[in-house]
């Protein structure tokens, strides 16, 4: 029974995206309509809960600080109004939820950096070429 809610859950989802781990720093891209304009916004922080990955949208934490103030917001992963998800780097964890990183600024809430593997660097680097390629498209079309 279970194993066919999963997999009906999973029929439901509309876009592709890698689900990031606890520890990762993303820049997560959502578009913002203000008005009758529309434009993408940037909020780049670090992953500190992920909470129902089998489900038909799985939720991201996502923190950031600036000037001492920490801000957190809940993406679930499938909204529309997200355009993509990028993973800047992982952190070495050993929780699933890092929630203890409220409580730290500064420089105690750095994280040891784990580095990117090598099927993952070239993966980013053919997304950059590919991207390189759509707004030059974009640019002669206009």
């Amino acid at each position: 029974m279970n194993q066919k809610l999963v997999e009906f859950n999973k029929s439901l989802r509309k876009k592709d995206i890698k689900c990031p781990e606890p520890g990762d720093v993303v820049n997560v891209h959502k578009k913002i309509k203000e008005g009758g304009k529309e434009r993408i916004q940037v909020f780049k922080g670090l992953v500190i809960a992920v909470k129902g990955k089998q489900s038909s949208s799985p939720m991201i934490t996502v923190r950031r600080e600036s000037d001492g103030i920490g801000t957190e917001i809940v993406f679930p992963l499938y909204l529309p109004t997200i355009e993509k998800i990028e993973v800047l780097r992982h952190s070495v964890v050993r929780r699933a939820k890092l929630y203890y990183m409220r409580g730290r600024s500064g420089k105690r809430a750095k994280m040891k950096i784990q580095e990117l593997t090598a099927e993952e660097k070239t993966e980013k680097k053919k997304k950059d070429e590919g991207e390189k390629v759509k707004e030059v498209a974009k640019k002669k079309a206009e």
